[in-house]
């Protein structure tokens, strides 16, 4: 049928009259283009209703359920350390002489690193010694007396009073002589100290002090740091209750020699995986009371010193293992107020929604308890025009726990 825009224009007026009858002022008021719509209007619902299309059915990508075995995996955040990190501090007072290395470079067990001026403790040492020698000195003339009293108290020359007495002098200056020698050795020991050397082999950092500096004994006094890097040890801290989730895998298998607790990958910050696998060293004796937390140790070879001190990783464990477990990715599970649903593709292409149970996560699927079964066909969903008793045309799409992206199937 073929509508003729003059005569519907050269209608509006009276079609307007008849539906909506005005006063003659108010119609002078209002403007052409009112008269137009309310006369289009008017005609679109006189006219008679056609016959409505029915959309095509959708083309929905759907995937096979899978059956596998499965690694469940959980990530901590750690920090790592050396196999070895010796702090250096000073154990003398006294102004640092001499720096006698280059930061940041390796240094073998025994290397002099810094001296402190040592000229007040070789004062010490003179003092120590003159006092030894006058210890000695004195012990030798009490012995000396000793011998003399003794065999003129045999015949009673002198009074046994006075023999008593000499020996207690000459004990009195052997005792002397002791406390002479161990005040020389206290003092040459604190001049060794003078003499800072590396107590291991390693990469030491950053020197603490420069040459001139006064240092001192304490607690928080440190010259610098040296760490051995052929292996990094990573702490890491889990909650109590998933420590006990997974302390029944910490068996003697799970650590033994090719067992999962000697797998564990280290994520780097970059997202890389680092190249070689670590193991669990051993986890702390308590859980500290203030975090509700238990501090995991585990140990990585570093043959190529790609790992330092003090950076921040992730450690990923095998915390189970599932033997044929079903898997769906998650973008096909609806989530609603804590049920899971999914369009499972029945006879005739025709969807409809099942509710499922699920388990944990594993990548980027779930792992299904109840509800499906092995090789089922899923709707992957992702449309609002997805209901249930839809109709699809159903493009199968092979997918793998883990990959990026699904392709549909070519055939």
């Amino acid at each position: 049928m073929r509508i003729d825009s003059t005569k519907i224009c050269n209608m509006l007026p009276q079609a307007t009259s008849i539906y909506f009858p005005l006063p003659k002022r108010l119609k002078a008021f209002l403007p052409l283009h009112v008269f137009i719509f309310l006369g289009f209007t008017i005609f679109l619902s006189s006219c008679d209703e056609k016959e409505v299309k029915k959309a095509p059915p959708l083309e929905i990508p759907v995937i096979s359920v899978q059956q596998s075995d499965v690694l469940l995996e959980a990530e901590y955040t750690g920090q790592t350390y050396g196999a070895a990190d010796i702090k250096i501090a000073p154990r003398v007072y006294g102004i640092v002489q001499t720096v006698n290395f280059k930061e940041g470079t390796t240094v073998k067990e025994g290397d002099l690193l810094y001296t402190i001026d040592p000229i007040p403790y070789k004062n010490k040492v003179d003092a120590a010694a003159a006092n030894l020698a006058e210890a000695n000195t004195m012990m030798v003339k009490a012995k000396a007396d000793l011998d003399m009293i003794e065999p003129l108290a045999k015949i009673n020359a002198v009074s046994q009073r006075e023999l008593v007495s000499t020996k207690a002098q000459y004990e009195a200056s052997k005792a002397k002589v002791q406390s002479a020698t161990a005040a020389l050795s206290n003092a040459e020991i604190e001049l060794g100290y003078c003499s800072v050397t590396a107590p291991i082999s390693g990469l030491i950092g950053i020197s603490k002090v420069r040459e001139g500096d006064y240092v001192s004994q304490g607690p928080f006094a440190t010259l610098n740091t040296i760490s051995q890097l052929d292996s990094i040890r990573v702490r890491f801290t889990i909650s109590e209750q998933e420590f006990m989730r997974i302390q029944k895998e910490m068996r003697a298998e799970y650590l033994a020699p090719g067992g999962l607790g000697t797998k564990i990958q280290l994520i780097l910050s970059n997202g890389n995986t680092y190249a070689y696998p670590g193991r669990l060293s051993f986890a702390d004796r308590e859980i500290d009371p203030t975090t509700g937390a238990i501090t995991i140790e585990a140990s990585y070879p570093n043959p190529e010193r790609q790992l330092r001190p003090g950076q921040y990783v992730k450690v990923r464990i095998v915390t189970s293992s599932i033997k044929n477990a079903l898997l769906i990715p998650q973008r096909a599970v609806i989530e609603m107020q804590g049920i899971y649903q999914v369009y499972v593709l029945g006879d005739s292409n025709k969807v409809h929604m099942k509710i499922i149970q699920t388990g944990p996560a594993y990548k980027d699927a779930y792992l299904v308890n109840d509800g499906l079964k092995a090789n089922e066909k899923v709707a992957m969903g992702g449309t609002a025009l997805l209901k249930n008793g839809s109709v699809i045309v159903p493009k199968l799409t092979p997918w793998e726990a883990g990959a990026s992206t699904a392709k549909p199937s070519t055939k």
